[in-house]
């Protein structure tokens, strides 16, 4: 029952009733307490499947084509071209990976705002047609390598989120648009639809407002030009909660039936990543080292008020692994200790740190935690997207296990959608025989 991201078979273990995810990590905290005290992820598969489910009674207009780069565990894409989702590439190794699952092209578009010309030659002889594009430079690079491109103009949004110094942006403005649809017109490069996309950050809905209204302009400047416009692509930003999901479709559902109404023609899609799979994998790491500190000198001489001690932890896993995300926005989730300890143990200023003693690999600067030791584990849930991918080889990081399961009601969940074990190629599905005690749990050794 053990999985790596680039195994071509993974097992996934099917749970029986009353056995939950905190067992199956109770199980391999054990196991690997025993072999190594390795950091390993649970993927909970039977969450993408629910995922799938809300996005299907919530916006069923909206064709969801995930963002393969935030989580490209085959796994994950297996089970969600199963279930009939687009994909969104950013690279050729992208698109390779969802081609091996079967995935016809026409469900395929390469997203990457800067693109090789190997790769743009790429996607035209696979025929990836459906290009995303911001710029004349862009628009002149596909023109002369993809002669059936076929392109979705990327528009700027006014995603003002407070936290935008720095960050490179993507999208042309309105007045650039009629530029690069001038130039289009000129290489005879198809111009079919357009895109936008609002941060996940981003906490005023009314930004799909001004979005949707741009996409309405540049869709009637392009119909200027003669070009046939067929299809919107709304973009990503989705957290994965029920309430964000309904709370976009209230706003954006009126302004559809407006602007793109049903029966225009126009194809309503999006680019969902984050939202299927945040949500589906825990993380669990170990402590490998402890400080303990003065409190008035905690977190660059901070003071805490208290004369407590306040102790700085070192994990075995850090940015140069599993939370690489944290070099470029907040960690969306809170740590939780896996012994167990009374309710009223006292807590202490805490600060969590990956293991290359690089002052980049800060990973909680201040949180509350029991004092713990050298050997004990913490455990991140949310850790799905923007975490598995190939760690760097600064402080020889090693990639974490990866494990798999799923419920049987989950399991019967997909067969109710139409997908069964003959769909899924690569899946091995096998009964769970977790038991609590250690000389009772299954091997997870290959």
């Amino acid at each position: 029952m053990k999985g790596f991201i680039d195994d071509a078979n993974y097992f996934v273990g099917l749970l029986d009733e009353g056995t939950n995810l905190g067992d199956v990590i109770d199980n391999y905290v054990n196991e690997h307490t025993l072999t190594g005290k390795k950091a390993f992820f649970v993927g909970d598969l039977g969450k993408i499947v629910k995922k799938h489910s809300q996005w299907q009674n919530v916006v069923a207009q909206i064709k969801p084509f995930y963002t393969v780069k935030c989580n490209s565990t085959p796994a994950v894409l297996e089970i969600l071209a199963a279930l009939g989702t687009g994909f969104a590439c950013s690279s050729k190794t992208e698109m390779v990976l969802v081609q091996e699952l079967g995935v016809s092209p026409e469900n395929i578009i390469y997203i990457s705002p800067c693109k090789q010309v190997s790769q743009i030659k790429y996607a035209a002889k696979v025929g990836v047609n459906i290009i995303t594009c911001d710029s004349e430079v862009e628009l002149k690079k596909i023109a002369r390598n993809h002669p059936n491109a076929k392109v979705l103009l990327h528009i700027a949004t006014e995603d003002n989120t407070g936290n935008e110094e720095g960050n490179m942006k993507f999208g042309a403005t309105l007045k650039n648009c009629r530029h690069i649809l001038e130039c289009a017109k000129e290489l005879d490069v198809q111009i079919i639809g357009v895109k936008f996309h609002v941060s996940s950050a981003c906490k005023e809905s009314q930004v799909y407002v001004h979005a949707l209204s741009d996409a309405r302009c540049v869709f009637d400047m392009a119909g200027e030009f003669g070009f046939t416009m067929n299809i919107l692509d709304i973009g990503g930003g989705f957290t994965g909660t029920e309430f964000q999901l309904e709370e976009v479709n209230r706003v954006i559902s009126p302004l559809l039936d407006v602007y793109f109404p049903e029966g225009s023609g126009i194809k309503i899609i999006s680019e969902p990543g984050s939202y299927y799979v945040s949500s589906a994998f825990t993380l669990a790491v170990n402590i490998i080292a402890k400080k303990v500190v003065e409190s008035d000198k905690f977190s660059s001489g901070e003071k805490t008020g208290s004369d407590e001690p306040a102790f700085v932890y070192s994990m075995n896993d850090g940015v140069y692994g599993s939370f690489a995300s944290k070099l470029s926005e907040d960690l969306n989730t809170i740590p939780e200790v896996h012994k167990k300890y009374k309710d009223d143990e006292p807590l202490f200023t805490s600060s969590l740190w990956g293991p290359s003693c690089d002052e980049l690999d800060h990973i909680v600067e201040k949180c509350l935690l029991p004092e713990l030791n050298v050997g004990d584990w913490l455990i991140f849930d949310n850790m799905g997207a923007d975490s598995l991918h190939e760690p760097s080889a600064f402080n020889d990081c090693q990639r974490p296990a990866i494990y798999f399961m799923m419920s049987f009601s989950d399991w019967y969940e997909m067969q109710d959608a139409g997908i069964t074990s003959d769909t899924m190629k690569h899946f091995f599905f096998v009964p769970s025989c977790i038991q609590l005690s250690q000389e009772d749990s299954f091997s997870t050794e290959a």
